[in-house]
């Protein structure tokens, strides 16, 4: 800064939040004879300036932000955003406010700009957190750093519920749309809420902390913009959310950053308190600590971008831009949009002959720098100041008296709900910006008004729809006249739309009332009460409907919900076995208890007869009642099938098998039973809504849905799963086999397909053929793994050069070894009967080695 004085003292002050470091700033400026502070945020610029004002005077005050010039002739102290600091003015005492910003990737290069060069002729004061410490140190080493602590305590309260919290709660999210979606709430069920966000225009936010600070409302609803100096008398803050989109990409706070808003609780020697709310995720011990105590990691880095231009040409600015630093503790700056603003105007041609010339150059930096208060897409944004760069390179050199006025009279219109006035507001802010560049439009000063009675208008009527849609009292007005027994006026469409005095509040869907997302708009606590009690009737007419259905009238999905007339009305559950389970009705709690019960019922015994028809062939296999009455080790078999789901490997059952007399093996075939060359199954259960239903209740009974096996119809096999049970394959009619799972009737046919390979060999082996591997859909080396798992193996035959040719497998002889049993089943059970007379029949019949051959 021009003049600056060698010696003048500079200081860095800080400290936590409540330190009184900005109170303290301003009382130093004024007991200087000129002075300039910048602030982060153009609303705490407005605090500032009026609180300025009132002790100096309007004369003696300037106000400089990007969209709003107030400079009088013999202005004094300048009161302003860090990015409209006047550098060319000089003042005796100069402050930074809330210099951790630097770090800040889109604004913080300018702060660290201010931080190195900004001085005042007499006095320099640098504010911030204390985790600024160690840059201070490095980059300003003749800085008196002064550490402040908080005048009150600051501790943690826990999680609250929304309804629940105290008054005078500001409850902090990050986003326009959660903040809003918040304030709705606490209309609902607190009366009423402010709003506070940095996108509102000083006199919307003035009014909005009116509201609070009055007590006509106990709540704010604010983004982190509370956490930069602004001063309003709050309690408590609660954390609605964690995470926030900073311009790149969304991320969690930084402690730091969560120490700056929760700090706001709490005013000089009123202690405050903080904690979370709503959705957002408990915080950790040790953030806790760190806000409580203050102490929060020190910063490493802070941003930074050459200040010191080269505007001869388009091509030395974008070069003198992009030149890196040569300190470790700056790190250079990226993707900034006037940077970014500045490469997609440098690809036209037109553009790039006006940069050839410094005037040229200037003029291009200058429109790149015009901030984008619309939060738009580059593109837009890019297309936005071309226009206006267009016209600025035209004839004149000046906007156009009839652009300027059109897109004025374009947004000067108060309709519109809160995004929309929002929106308009944010495109005013753009117009001022450029309005206040007084070489760019013509008769700049009559545009600078018409920007501010403009945003004046829109921000009255913003603060207004704000008002009426979050401090709305027609809720107390229907709390009232549900106490005093009053009917309110509802209505259920045909279509289950329900709407409560002409509101839209929600649907009835089947059994259950389910709030709209448009309808939570418009919708208060007393509307939903209302709905329910005039659902009620339908509610239990529905639950008697139900009551009487027939099998017919319910259908059961692969997801295991029951449907019933188009809606979703129960799901099934666990029960004692898989053939048996329960049912969870969905809903109904709006109707009478016994109704509620009846329909369950109903449901669960029509699902059962379903259940029963469709499984007979598995459960007649071990029920008492069967025509045909199975004994010995074929009863055993056939409960040991029943537990499978209905198939097993015939290897693993092989003693058993042998075992079996001619009559067994009559009266498991009466049953359905199949003794096939690989497995042991019933055919009747691979039909595809049989195993469908097998796999769902045997995934339900297992309570694990995600893991159903259910293969896509048409299959023949599948590549096999190791973390799936051999019972989970069987009751979709598939076996595993090595690499595979077969469908078993493929895999029945396999073997005929062996058989019939072997009968045209001597010694009884076969070649693989592509028929073997089209019948299982699989490849050649998973058809190796198939028969390897099998009990086969390939051998090598002599010299015959023909059958040396292909590939050959034979069956594996079985060597001789005692009779494989399985675990011993728990006493006092009907399997430790079968296990016992299993035992003693096998050992009163005499053993005969079969004289086929046999797999391993």
């Amino acid at each position: 800064m021009a003049g600056m004085t060698a010696y003048a003292p500079l200081t860095a002050i800080l400290g936590p939040t409540n330190t009184g470091k900005t109170h303290l700033a301003v009382e130093r400026m004024l007991a200087r004879r000129s002075g300039m502070i910048g602030l982060p945020l153009r609303l705490l610029a407005r605090e500032i300036y009026d609180r300025v004002v009132k002790e100096k005077g309007y004369r003696a005050t300037a106000l400089v932000t990007g969209e709003e010039k107030i400079v009088p002739p013999t202005a004094r102290y300048f009161i302003c955003t860090v990015e409209a600091m006047p550098l060319s003015f000089e003042a005796a005492f100069v402050a930074i406010d809330e210099i951790q910003l630097a770090a800040d990737p889109e604004r913080g290069h300018v702060f660290t700009d201010r931080i190195l060069h900004s001085r005042g002729t007499e006095e320099t004061m640098l504010l911030g957190a204390e985790s600024m410490r160690p840059i201070i140190q490095h980059l300003v080493p003749d800085a008196d750093i002064v550490t402040r602590e908080r005048f009150s305590t600051l501790s943690y309260a826990g999680p609250t519920k929304l309804a629940r919290l105290p008054r005078r709660s500001a409850i902090v999210a990050f986003s326009s749309e959660s903040v809003y979606a918040i304030a709705e709430l606490i209309r609902r069920q607190r009366g009423g809420a402010a709003v506070v966000m940095g996108a509102l225009s000083p006199r919307t936010r003035n009014s909005q902390v009116d509201l609070y600070q009055s007590g006509e409302v106990d709540y704010l609803i604010a983004t982190d913009a509370v956490g930069m100096g602004l001063n309003m008398n709050v309690d408590h803050v609660a954390f609605a959310e964690r995470e926030k989109f900073d311009g790149r990409r969304r991320r969690r706070l930084f402690a730091n950053e969560m120490g700056q808003i929760a700090g706001r609780a709490g005013r000089f020697r009123q202690d405050g308190t903080f904690g979370e709310t709503g959705q957002s995720k408990p915080f950790e011990h040790e953030l806790i600590g760190a806000i409580e105590n203050h102490t929060f990691p020190h910063l490493d880095q802070i941003q930074w971008r050459n200040s010191d231009l080269d505007l001869r040409s388009i091509d030395q600015l974008q070069r003198s831009l992009s030149r890196p630093s040569r300190n470790p503790l700056l790190r250079r700056t990226r993707e900034t949009i006037d940077e970014l603003s500045l490469d997609l105007l440098a690809k036209d041609e037109a553009v790039r002959d006006l940069g050839r010339t410094p005037q040229g150059t200037e003029l291009i930096w200058d429109i790149c720098r015009i901030p984008d208060f619309r939060k738009v897409s580059l593109d837009a944004h890019v297309r936005l100041i071309s226009q206006i760069l267009t016209h600025l390179r035209g004839p004149h050199g000046r906007l156009p008296t009839d652009f300027m006025a059109a897109q004025f009279d374009r947004l000067d219109k108060m309709g519109g709900d809160v995004h929309v006035l929002s929106q308009r507001l944010a495109q005013v802010r753009t117009w001022a910006y450029v309005a206040h560049r007084g070489d760019w439009a013509q008769d700049a000063d009559f545009w600078r008004e018409r920007a501010r009675e403009v945003e004046d208008r829109l921000s009255d009527a913003l603060h207004e729809n704000l008002t009426q849609r979050f401090v709305d009292r027609r809720t107390a007005a229907l709390v009232k006249g549900l106490r005093a027994d009053k009917a309110l006026e509802t209505d259920l469409a045909a279509d289950g739309a329900v709407r409560v005095e002409g509101h839209a509040v929600g649907h009835l869907e089947g059994l259950v009332f389910k709030a709209d997302v448009e309808g939570a708009a418009l919708e208060a606590r007393a509307l939903r009460q209302a709905a329910e009690k005039a659902l009620r009737p339908e509610v239990n007419r529905r639950l008697g409907a139900l009551a009487k259905a027939a099998l017919t009238d319910l259908t059961l999905d692969v997801e295991g919900r029951i449907i019933w007339q188009d809606w979703t009305i129960a799901q099934l559950v666990a029960g004692s076995t898989p053939d048996r389970p329960g049912i969870a009705l969905m809903g109904g709690e709006l109707g009478a208890s016994e109704a509620r019960l009846r329909a369950q019922e109903n449901v669960e015994r029509r699902i059962q007869q379903h259940i029963a028809a469709q499984m007979a062939p598995l459960l007649r296999v071990t029920s008492d009642n069967s025509s045909v009455a199975l004994t010995g080790l074929a009863r055993g078999l056939a409960f040991r099938l029943a537990e499978s789901g209905g198939a097993m490997a015939r290897r693993e059952v092989e003693d058993d098998v042998r075992l079996l007399s001619q009559a067994e093996r009559r009266a498991m075939r009466k049953l359905g039973i199949r003794i096939g060359e690989f497995s042991v199954f019933i055919p009747a259960l691979i039909k595809p809504k049989t195993a469908a239903l097998s796999a769902l209740l045997r995934a339900v009974h297992a309570g694990n849905m995600q893991r159903m096996f259910l293969p896509a119809p048409g299959l023949m096999s599948i590549a096999a799963d190791e973390s799936r049970s051999r019972a989970d394959y069987a009751a979709a009619g598939f076996q595993r086999c090595g690499p595979r799972a077969i469908r078993i009737d493929m895999l029945e046919r396999l073997a005929d397909a062996v058989r019939d390979a072997r009968e045209t060999g001597k010694a009884r082996d076969f070649e693989l053929s592509p028929a073997m591997t089209s019948l299982l859909g699989c490849s050649v080396q998973d058809l190796r793994g198939v028969l390897a798992s099998l009990g086969f193996r390939r051998v090598k035959k002599g010299p015959d050069p023909e059958k040396a040719q292909g590939e050959r497998w034979a069956r594996r002889r079985m060597r001789k070894a005692p009779i494989k049993v399985a675990a011993a089943p728990v006493a006092d059970t009907p399997f430790a009967a079968l296990a016992t007379l299993k035992a003693d029949f096998a050992s009163r019949r005499p053993k005969k080695q079969p004289k086929r051959r046999v797999r391993k």
